[in-house]
Formats: C-alpha cells, sequence, structure tokens
C-alpha cells in the first residue's frame, strides 16, 4: 500500500469516527443543556490542546533533526571516500588503481546492494564492513615508499575512520528512531484532544462539523508526518544515495 494512500485512508478515518460519534451522540437523549458549556471544560479543552502542540513540535523537530543528521553522515561518508579516491594519486600506478577500485567496490556494493537490505532490515551489513575494512588494511599494511607518501598517509587515514564512523551512524539510525512511549504518548494524546471536543457539546451544526473534521485531519496528517520522517532511509521522505551517485559519476550509479 503506498503512503500516501495510508495517509488519505487515515485522514478519512479521522472524520469518519467524528462524524459517527456526533450523529450517534445527537440520537441519545441529553438531559443537560447544549446551549452552554461549562467555563471549566473550555479551559481543560484549552490546556490539553496546548499541551499536546507542545508534545506534537517537539516530536516533529526530533524525527527532522535526525532525518538530517542522517543526510550530513551519509554525505560525510561519501565525501571522505572520494578524498581517499583523489589522495590515492600520489601513489605508483598499481597501488593506487587498487586503492580505487576498494573505493569504487564498496561504494558500488553500499548503492545496489547494502541500501536495500538497510531499508527493508534496519541494519547494515557485514559485508558492507568487510569491504571498508579492506581498504583500511590495504593503506595501513603499505610502508611509504616516499616523503610524499609518508605526508599524505595519515590524512588518508583519517579519511577512511570519518567514513568509518559515518558508516557507523549511518547503521545507528538505520529503522525507527521514535521510542514506542513516544507513541503512545502522541496517539493517546490525539485520542484525548479529539474527544475533548465532544466535551464541548458539538452539534450537527455545518460549521461546527467542518471545524471538528478540519482539526481531526490536521492532527491525523502531523501524526503522519512524524512517522514518514521517523526513519531516515525508507519511506516517502527519506535520505537518498545521491551523495554517493554525485560524487561517484564514474560508476553509473543512478542508472
Amino acid at each position: 500500500m503506498s503512503e500516501w494512500v495510508a495517509l488519505i485512508i487515515a485522514m478519512a478515518s479521522a472524520c469518519a469516527v467524528v462524524v459517527a460519534v456526533v450523529v450517534l451522540r445527537q440520537r441519545r437523549p441529553i438531559e443537560e443543556s447544549t446551549d452552554e458549556t461549562p467555563d471549566v471544560i473550555e479551559y481543560i479543552t484549552m490546556m490539553i490542546g496546548v499541551v499536546y502542540a507542545i508534545v506534537l513540535g517537539l516530536a516533529i523537530a526530533g524525527v527532522w533533526e535526525a532525518r538530517g543528521a542522517a543526510q550530513d553522515d551519509l554525505f560525510r561518508e561519501a565525501q571522505s571516500l572520494r578524498e581517499v579516491s583523489d589522495r590515492a594519486v600520489i601513489y605508483p600506478v598499481e597501488f593506487r588503481d587498487q586503492v580505487r577500485a576498494d573505493v569504487d567496490a564498496y561504494v558500488a556494493y553500499v548503492v545496489n546492494t547494502e541500501w536495500d537490505y538497510m531499508k527493508e532490515n534496519g541494519a547494515i551489513t557485514e559485508q558492507g564492513d568487510q569491504l571498508l575494512q579492506k581498504l583500511q588494511n590495504d593503506v595501513a599494511t603499505r610502508a611509504p615508499a616516499s616523503d610524499l607518501e609518508s605526508q599524505s598517509y595519515q590524512p588518508i587515514m583519517d579519511r577512511i575512520s570519518q567514513a568509518s564512523e559515518a558508516r557507523n551512524s549511518r547503521g545507528q539510525n538505520a529503522g525507527p528512531t521514535m521510542p514506542g512511549v513516544v507513541w503512545l504518548g502522541l496517539i493517546g494524546g490525539a485520542v484525548v484532544t479529539v474527544g475533548m471536543l465532544f466535551a464541548l457539546q458539538i452539534r450537527r451544526t455545518p460549521r461546527e462539523l467542518t471545524l471538528a473534521l478540519c482539526f481531526s485531519v490536521l492532527i491525523a496528517f502531523l501524526l503522519f508526518m512524524i512517522w514518514d520522517f521517523d526513519n531516515p532511509f525508507s519511506r516517502s521522505v527519506s535520505v537518498t544515495t545521491q551523495p554517493f551517485e554525485d560524487l561517484f559519476p564514474s560508476l553509473n550509479l543512478g542508472g
């Protein structure tokens, strides 16, 4: 099922629940007056709305920040490997080609194989670790043959270490980042917040019903947006492999 179809179903369900509750409530005999709402109920409803709005804002900021951090880590990983490939120019042809082949093999594996595995399983693969480790071992075990190689050795190793750190961060951010208890609070808060509409003695007038439906749709949309941002590497608004494709055009990764 498409995520946008799921969003439409969620918003339609919220509208249907509000309409059903209003209709059923109107069919039941109500002894209390519907002309006025007690001040205490209006105050409580307002406070619940304010608190829930703060919780929603913090949740949206949290998942957006996590997505931005994941995107930065991916760019750092790709940029570090690009610099390793470029700095390998100081080596003799045979070893330079070996280093670049190691980098290309790792990048191609991440984009063509590991990325799909990461989206489905929420984790990175051991083979990706092995490919990056091979690159690190090849550079680390070769003794510098000149002063230029000696000067370039540590910067290249630093870039490989940065790529490894970014990879580990990518693995930690693969999958949902929002704790289950937060989701419990968000969904429970949505039920309470929308339910308080009926404490205000909403009736089936077009104006009141329209406002209630719009409010319910807004809550459903915000919850969907949090869910969509919650997993940085999958779903509709996700981090893509574009940094690798831009920095390694010779591999034709986007094709």
